[in-house]
């Protein structure tokens, strides 16, 4: 039941909802200094975990799962760096080169990549967007809220991620916070690697 609550809460907005449409977007995410929030990730088989996530523009942003995943991602502005403590393996990719660049690169004039989704709630926007140079580097959907006093008039509510492999990740973010204080140590980690392997 859960996967369907997720699935509709990033159902399209309506031609009146998407009044400013791709514009006030745009506004949204230039007017983000920071976010934080809680979210809930599920994955292609139905397996939700859950974590908070910080961002702090430009393009850095930091995913901390729950206790129990050993899994960490972190973009320091440039690249996305993903740990898997539990085996002690990192891997590194560019922020341009991961669906999330629409939403880590505010100076991204986002028409030339994204376009609203129609027909849905009332109060939402949604948008698509992929890189047509690069479909390899998927296409994410992602859902954005009416509300006064948040940066734009809008809330990032969460997104879907569909892979090449044809592969659906939903995120969905609950208590948003926005402007408030991030340290850039908040996008430091842990190397699990040996350590004249540094990073």
């Amino acid at each position: 039941m859960y996967r369907f609550a997720i699935a509709a809460a990033l159902i399209a907005a309506p031609a009146s909802a998407a009044t400013g449409g791709l514009a006030q977007v745009q506004a949204h995410l230039r007017a983000v200094t920071t976010m934080t929030a809680d979210f809930a990730q599920t994955d292609r088989t139905g397996r939700t975990v859950t974590g908070t996530v910080t961002l702090k523009q430009p393009g850095k942003i930091r995913f901390q799962y729950q206790k129990g995943v050993p899994l960490l991602i972190v973009s320091d502005g440039k690249a996305f760096t993903f740990i898997d403590y539990k085996v002690s393996q990192v891997s590194r990719w560019k922020v341009g080169d991961s669906p999330l660049a629409l939403l880590l690169d505010p100076s991204k004039d986002i028409a030339r990549y994204a376009h609203l989704v129609p027909g849905a709630p009332d109060g939402r926007i949604v948008i698509e967007g992929k890189d047509p140079k690069h479909p390899e580097f998927g296409t994410i959907t992602i859902g954005f809220a009416a509300k006064r006093g948040a940066p734009g008039g809008l809330m990032l509510a969460g997104w879907q991620v569909l892979d090449a492999q044809g592969n659906r990740t939903t995120t969905v973010l609950s208590n948003q916070q926005f402007g408030g204080p991030v340290s850039d140590k908040t996008f430091l980690w842990s190397d699990p690697r040996p350590k004249n392997r540094g990073h």
